[in-house]
């Protein structure tokens, strides 16, 4: 039987502005933290930068006609912070605004459905050396932001997103320094993520003042599908600790106003966490029109006591979940990612592997949608992360095959419609990526796009998977996987 979506569901690409536009220096723009970072020697797989990446900014119309050629009638990028309010303050440079204008009206014309992330990211330079995301200030910059964005693209636009993976700017990019800014300090992770919360909440609020009454406000989450290694008191209290960190950090004052009194308890040797102000809570619980859900493999931890089978420290990268150690191979030193936890071990889950060393589990996925859906009842949800990085090389006629990414998206999009089927509002996918790019700290070595670009001449080859998905995108029925 035949396996078919809801009409209207939306079949998307996703991309990031400091992986794919390169232009870095270009009509105004200035460096974000992860300019700074990359241009940092041994943060990054061969020193790679984003300063070309996949030249987007000067191939968008290529890029669009490429997207409606593939027949997907959605697409999420994030507009780059620094291309648009180069300090963090002020007035916007209307070039770089431009440059967005002229995007969304691309993929108007060709029948795309823009979906706008305000920050994948890129925190301008000048904030972060100001305090970044630790002070309380960075919040009330990125609200300014959001509204200067939502003036000039509101009557366009209306599918808008605060944050991707808050988890990650917050606990990467401070805490394992694993990512752009690359600090190291554990409360200054657990301000960021209460700062993180409360941009979103000022930003929703900023959005929603100036957007026409047809404008959709969400945020993407990449929550962790947490499982403990045993049902052992001490590895269900390994997987209480990890959820409150990776999950109920965001979802508790996003969805219900508060922060889970036991994430207040394991860090109490940290903080007393009084950075959080009188009605803070309240600015951060604002109304959601989607819930955005990154998913890309299982979480297994367990207490202390089994480091011949796990890590002790590691944890997830929130566009991928991986190790938080160090990246690509650049030696840096191991920090953990997870105040207040720093003891849990983390552990391989069984199964296949991508080139990234990431398990390949559709299950986690399906318990992500039905967990929301509990947690955010009447809020549809989108899967707005799913992919995989193989090793894709083209064949002597050019073409590039993956069959391994044409099975990982069969399974994780089948585990999409179990979930719809069991109950589950949820209205889209967004295939990560569009295109192979710059991927943070592992540079040009992985490739995650269902189109394969030759780095040397730029030059864009739809893989296997994309032929694929297009046929899922056009029908809405799921497409057999090919044999061989």
């Amino acid at each position: 039987m035949s396996v078919t979506f809801p009409p209207g569901f939306l079949w998307g690409t996703a991309t990031a502005a400091y992986q794919i536009e390169g232009a870095t220096r270009e009509n105004g723009r200035t460096p974000s933290i992860w300019d700074t970072f990359s241009h940092t020697p041994g943060k990054t797989e061969n020193g790679d930068t984003g300063d070309t990446a996949v030249e987007h900014f000067h191939r968008r119309a290529e890029d669009v006609r490429m997207m409606a050629d593939l027949g997907v009638n959605a697409y999420r990028f994030s507009v780059s912070w620094p291309r648009v309010q180069p300090t963090g303050r002020g007035p916007a440079v209307q070039r770089g605004l431009d440059f967005y204008r002229g995007l969304v009206d691309d993929l108007l014309a060709h029948g795309i459905e823009p979906v706008l992330t305000l920050y994948h990211w890129d925190l301008p330079q000048e904030l972060e050396s100001a305090g970044g995301w630790p002070e309380r200030e960075t919040a009330n910059r990125f609200a300014e932001y959001a509204r200067i964005v939502g003036e000039a693209l509101g009557d366009r636009v209306t599918r808008w997103t605060t944050l991707n993976e808050p988890w990650c700017s917050a606990f990467l990019g401070y805490a394992s320094g694993v990512h752009a800014p690359g600090r190291t300090d554990p409360v200054a992770a657990l301000r960021s993520a209460h700062h993180l919360n409360l941009g979103h909440g000022l930003a929703a609020q900023a959005l929603r003042s100036v957007l026409p009454a047809r404008g959709k406000v969400s945020v993407s989450l990449n929550p962790a599908a947490v499982r403990p290694l045993t049902r052992s008191p001490e590895d269900m209290d390994a997987r209480r600790r990890i959820d409150a960190l990776a999950n109920r950090v965001f979802s508790g004052p996003m969805l219900k106003g508060a922060y889970p009194e036991d994430l207040f308890t394991d860090t109490a040797r940290l903080t007393d966490w009084s950075f959080v102000q009188d009605g803070d809570l309240a600015a951060i619980r604002q109304p959601l029109d989607s819930l955005g859900i990154n998913y890309y493999q299982p979480t297994v931890v367990s207490a202390a006591g089994h480091k011949d089978r796990g890590h002790e420290g590691s944890g997830q990268e929130g566009g991928a979940q991986e190790a938080g150690e160090s990246h690509g191979g650049h030696g840096a030193s191991v920090h953990s990612p997870w105040p207040g936890a720093e003891s849990v071990v983390f552990h391989q889950a069984p199964g296949e592997l991508t080139e990234m060393g990431w398990s390949v589990d559709p299950t986690g996925l399906y318990d992500l949608l039905l967990r929301y859906t509990r947690e955010a009842p009447g809020v549809p949800l989108m899967v707005t992360e799913n992919g995989a990085a193989y090793v894709d090389k083209p064949a002597a006629d050019g073409t590039v095959h993956d069959p391994d990414r044409i099975r990982y998206l069969h399974g994780h999009i089948s585990a999409v419609r179990r979930a719809i089927t069991d109950g589950a509002d949820v209205r889209g996918y967004f295939l990560w990526s569009l295109l192979d790019n710059f991927e943070w700290a592992y540079g040009y070595g992985k490739r995650f796009g269902a189109v394969h670009v030759d780095y040397e001449t730029q030059r864009r080859t739809p893989k296997s998977s994309a032929r694929w998905y297009s046929k899922l995108a056009a029908t809405g029925v799921l497409p057999e996987v090919p044999i061989g």
